[in-house]
């Protein structure tokens, strides 16, 4: 297993504040590995410490096995790009790309055949004449790319560089940048705070709380099994009860919750009876009107409170009957729901292997 990118014990501290906290991970070579979490949460911090705009304040930092703590971020093997990508308007495409090239004294041909071979493995050839102003925002991202792995870096760090794109043009970019990514073969390292870029582009995400990593994983683990209360609460969407548990046996146990509904559910590790818990659920677990020969669910009836209509990812809101948590809904494509309205009274039901509960106290 070759490792491209090393992290042991990382911290760094601001004074009284301290920003990554003990980090530890490995990237290995043509890994997409994004660190995902909410501003503030030290992403950013890290990714300056990788590439040399920040000293820690203790641990190590290897690229290829090689300590870069004190190696100036000109001579470290890798290359950064941020949301603006500072291209220079007043040079073509072709230039921009050359410019580091230019930088090393590498000879013209040589130049040349790098930067038609880089165009040509993003999607742009031809484009070297072309101005900057001429360019899409996606092409613009593809040229800022071009530019850093035409110097062939180990390590391609990207700290969301697609946040100042549209909507449209950012989903688009996403099944582009993972495209590039397993085509070229260089390791990326991705900043973001936005799961949906996490999870579409990763091998392997790390989420990141308060200066630590809560838990690394594949994006298909972090939605299916989280490990903290944090990660199923950020990863995706969630419906959560608080409550005690009444009934516990192994990884299984009868849940109480503060508005007086009944759950079984599973557990994350052996819990007391008596415990407070925090019980969380995917909308898309639950059932619309199960079938009644169905067994084994946990039942029970919501007063619609509104549809919220968004194409594949259509919603109910509601609230259990005489009770005030709200929950989501997800509506299956597989079916039909256009007979239920506001203010309707329908039974859910949900598989008890579909929940998953902590100690409140881990929140």
């Amino acid at each position: 297993m070759d490792i491209d990118l090393s992290a042991q014990n990382v911290t760094k501290v601001f004074e009284e504040f301290t920003a990554v906290d003990n980090v530890s991970f490995e990237v290995e070579n043509g890994r997409f590995f994004s660190i995902l979490g909410p501003s503030g949460c030290g992403k950013t911090t890290l990714l300056r410490m990788i590439a040399g705009l920040t000293e820690p304040t203790k641990g190590r930092i290897e690229i290829r096995g090689e300590n870069m703590i004190g190696i100036s971020p000109n001579k470290r093997p890798v290359n950064l790009i941020f949301q603006h990508l500072a291209l220079f308007p007043m040079m073509d495409v072709g230039e921009n790309i050359a410019f580091g090239l230019q930088r090393r004294g590498e000879g013209r041909e040589t130049i040349k055949r790098k930067v038609s071979a880089i165009l040509d493995s993003v999607d742009l050839s031809g484009f070297d004449k072309k101005k900057i102003e001429q360019l899409s925002g996606g092409q613009q991202q593809r040229v800022a790319i071009a530019r850093c792995l035409v110097l062939e870096p180990t390590v391609l760090l990207l700290d969301e560089p697609l946040g100042a794109l549209d909507l449209k043009l950012r989903e688009q970019m996403k099944v582009e940048l993972k495209k590039l990514q397993a085509k070229i073969g260089t390791t990326f390292v991705y900043i973001t705070h936005d799961q949906s870029e996490a999870m579409v582009m990763s091998d392997y995400v790390a989420v990141m709380h308060n200066g630590k990593f809560e838990q690394i994983d594949t994006p298909q683990n972090l939605y299916n099994k989280p490990q903290t209360p944090f990660v199923a609460q950020f990863v995706g969407d969630n419906n959560i009860w608080s409550g005690k548990i009444r009934k516990a046996e192994g990884l299984s146990a009868e849940i109480e919750t503060d508005d007086g509904s009944v759950f079984k559910t599973k557990v994350d590790k052996a819990l007391k009876p008596g415990l407070e818990v925090n019980l969380f659920l995917r909308p898309e677990a639950m059932v619309i009107e199960p079938d009644k020969c169905i067994e084994d669910l946990n039942r029970f009836e919501v007063i619609v409170k509104s549809i919220l209509f968004d194409g594949a990812n259509s919603r109910l809101l509601a609230n259990p009957v005489n009770a005030n948590t709200e929950i989501l809904i997800a509506l299956p494509q597989n079916r039909q729901y256009d007979y239920i309205q506001i203010n309707d009274k329908i039974e859910i039901g949900w598989n008890k292997k579909s929940g998953i509960c902590f100690k409140k106290n881990e929140d």
